[in-house]
């Protein structure tokens, strides 16, 4: 026989890699000898499980639990079992055995693996699930809808013991109503095979499949998620997300095509998305925002708690929640369950669990404590769940910014011109990812249709905007006679235009919000300069950019202050260790010294010394000094229209 771990490992992250099959790292997976189960333990991924992801324990333990009576009281039976299983694991095992341990150690196989197949489920949680089942699978089992846990444990064992008396082997299909299917054998070759039989079968009565083509979702979303981000976000700040297809806008065309997912197909759907979503039928945001408030006042007060899905006519489907990890994997289980309604159609229709199942499921303990095992271990940091963008984010100070904003917990859109380096960047900063998310948006923010883009794909990606940071500049230092007209004109459109552009456009996603939330603060924060605060010889092109950068922040202050928008600009000093400083072709040691700008310099390391010199600090700005700036402006929620100096005592305010 295979290697048993490394089998169970292979097998588990083969269907934990399958969307169609697992989702949000649901299913369980275990192996068996004689002595000894390895079974996944809760709140694993089979994705990216290993062998510390499994409990092993004690079968001659296990066995106890078949015969043994538990109270009748479901609180208490369930703690009797967790703590049963607890004592059969074997020594040092720190992961909590799944709760369908018991059911696993029962099937004779050496291999088992549950997961929740798509077109499986189109059958199982069909009206004629009961009468199809036997009709496509003559030697498998069908087990009617029972509560998860010890209850199904029971009902299973029971089936088996009335299967053992026919048949000379146990069966290796178990599909369960509502639930899924186990697949058992004794290696995982076997597993597949069957894996691939059921859906060959299935597939062969499937009259009509969903279509999957993606579809646009119109431009003016920018005027409704943001206020509906804050709708949402009553008890806490969230963030949210849309998306839209073919099959989606199949069911978020109407309210009764919406019905046919009214109400949660299998447990999973219930403990990742609630039991039931909203439905938006308006035609104009304010209509929109103004049924969604109505909605979801009285979701709150029949069910005690928020939704967390919405669809949207005419849009698509929207999740929020409290990280975009979640919001992705809410809409991945949602869509699921669309899929599950559109198929059921070919078999009698779609089949829901009662209320009092979905009660049973809403109050389960297991499942409250998957709930903890999702939210635990996150890092609060000081961006915590914000939404932030930052221009000019691929690199120098701009790389820096998103780097320790990803860090601190915020979702960051890289803004940047070079859509090669913000991908690289994006890509490079993944392991640093706690439930955030980073992307890449190519941008130009001279450009208003490149801007408008830039603040459409954030609404789309992230629900809103919280943080806007106008860092992307350049810079072309020479004098009088070196100035052209078109050099001087470029500058001032990167450095002084474009954030006109960007504060007229972020604003308008950050008055919405205010509009709907009353205690939400956002920001828009230049990176200016110290050349903002006093001219600079043969620089004058970059100075009077960012002298001007200074009175629109000023003024931008004024005008946005009643929606609790601060504008801030932050004034670096010179980084000396950037590329905009140090590259050593284009960096402006290599430009000042070309243009002459430092008397006697005869190379790079000259001019640098220079300006070492200039500073009291006795050094160049640094990253963390600028982070320390911008952490500030955003946590105070009193100061607005300010420059705030970061030079080392170069430049001081008067």
């Amino acid at each position: 026989m295979e290697n048993s771990l490394s089998g169970l490992i292979e097998i588990s992250r083969f269907y934990g890699r399958k969307k169609d099959y697992v989702i949000a790292g649901g299913g369980n997976t275990s192996y068996k000898n004689k002595t000894d189960l390895w079974v996944k333990g809760s709140g694993t991924s089979l994705e990216t499980i290993g062998p510390e992801g499994f409990a092993v324990l004690d079968r001659k333990m296990l066995s106890v639990m078949s015969v043994k009576q538990y109270s009748s009281d479901p609180l208490k039976r369930e703690a009797e079992v967790k703590e049963d299983l607890h004592k059969a694991c074997r020594p040092g095992i720190t992961v909590r055995p799944s709760v369908e341990t018991s059911l696993h150690d029962l099937i004779h196989y050496a291999f088992v693996v549950h997961t929740h197949p798509t077109l499986v489920n189109a059958i199982t949680c069909s009206n004629k699930a009961e009468e199809t089942i036997p009709s496509l699978f003559k030697d498998a089992l069908y087990v009617p809808y029972t509560d998860p846990g010890y209850i199904l444990f029971s009902r299973i064992r029971d089936m088996l013991e009335d299967w053992r008396k026919d048949h000379p082997e146990d069966p290796k299909l178990i599909f369960l109503q509502n639930h899924g299917v186990f697949v058992s054998a004794d290696t995982t070759d076997e597993i597949r095979q069957l894996y691939d039989s059921v859906e060959t079968i299935i597939r062969k009565h499937i009259r009509k499949m969903p279509e999957s083509e993606q579809a646009e979702v119109p431009g003016d979303i920018v005027k409704i998620l943001p206020g509906l981000r804050m709708i949402f976000s009553e008890e806490s700040l969230k963030v949210a997300r849309i998306r839209n297809n073919a099959l989606i806008s199949h069911f978020t065309l109407s309210s009764q095509n919406f019905d046919k997912v009214a109400l949660p197909f299998t447990p999973d759907q219930i403990v990742y998305c609630k039991a039931r979503a909203i439905y938006l039928e308006q035609d104009s945001p304010e209509a929109i925002l103004n049924e969604c408030r109505r909605k979801v006042d009285a979701y709150r007060a029949k069910y005690g708690y928020m939704p967390k899905i919405a669809g949207l006519k005419n849009y698509g489907i929207l999740g929020f929640e409290d990280n975009i990890t979640s919001v992705s994997t809410m809409l991945d289980v949602f869509e699921d369950w669309m899929q599950i309604s559109y198929l059921s159609e070919n078999f009698g229709g779609p089949h829901f669990i009662t209320e009092r199942d979905i009660a049973f499921i809403d109050n389960w303990e297991v499942e409250n404590y998957r709930r903890q095992v999702a939210k635990a271990g996150r890092k609060q940091g000081r961006v915590e769940n914000k939404i932030v963008i930052v221009t000019g984010g691929a690199q120098g100070f701009g790389g820096g910014i998103t780097r320790e904003m990803i860090r601190e917990g915020a979702n960051v859109v890289i803004a940047d011109l070079n859509e090669e380096k913000g991908q690289e960047l994006a890509e490079e900063l993944k392991p640093l990812l706690n439930r955030n998310e980073v992307i890449c948006v190519k941008t130009n923010v001279a450009e208003t249709e490149s801007v408008e883009k830039l603040i459409g794909e954030t609404v789309k990606n992230f629900g809103g905007l919280d943080v806007f940071i106008s860092n992307a500049g350049i810079l072309r230092a020479g004098g009088l006679d070196e100035m052209t007209m078109e050099t001087f004109e470029t500058m001032t459109r990167v450095n002084y235009s474009a954030y006109f552009l960007c504060t007229k456009y972020a604003s308008e996603v950050m008055k919405l919000q205010a509009d709907y939330k009353k205690d939400h603060y956002t920001d828009i924060i230049q990176i200016n300069s110290k050349s903002g605060l006093k001219g600079s010889k043969k620089n004058f092109a970059y100075a009077g950019g960012k002298f001007g950068g200074i009175g629109l922040t000023q003024s931008f202050a004024l005008e946005l202050i009643p929606w609790r928008i601060k504008v801030n600009s932050v004034c670096p000093g010179n980084f000396f260790e950037g590329p905009l400083w140090s590259d050593p072709e284009t960096g402006l040691f290599v430009q000042y010294l070309r243009t002459g700008k430092v008397p006697g310099a005869k190379t790079v390391a000259d001019v640098k010394a220079y300006y070492e010199k200039q500073v009291p600090a006795g050094r160049g700005c640094r990253m963390e000094d600028v982070m320390k700036a911008i952490y500030y402006v955003i946590e105070q929620e009193y100061e607005t229209g300010q420059a705030v100096p970061v030079t080392g005592g170069q430049e001081m305010l008067r």
